[in-house]
């Protein structure tokens, strides 16, 4: 990869080796990362990717945004008030 590439993965984590991911990022031999998925998960707190500053770590929510939050929200609201009423449920 070139030194200004940024490294994005957002599909498994297992598709990257971990390890050699590391130093590239310790070495600035690329720009930087953006990581959606981990090894382990949750990533620990001590993982070194938290210490790094040319990586951004977001755990299975690159893909939010306000938008999505609303509507999956509404629509799990509207399915548990469905599920209450069929079950004559009183809240």
């Amino acid at each position: 990869m070139k030194s200004s590439a940024f490294f994005i993965n957002t599909s498994r984590a297992g598709l990257v080796d971990e390890k050699a991911l590391i130093e590239v990022l310790q070495q600035r031999r690329i720009a930087g990362a953006a990581l959606d998925v981990f090894n382990e998960e949750p990533l620990p707190t001590d993982h070194i990717y938290r210490s790094l500053d040319n990586l951004l770590a977001t755990s299975h929510i690159g893909y939010v945004t306000e938008k999505t939050y609303k509507v999956f929200y509404q629509d799990t609201v509207a399915a548990i008030k469905e599920w209450i009423k069929a079950k004559n449920l009183i809240i």
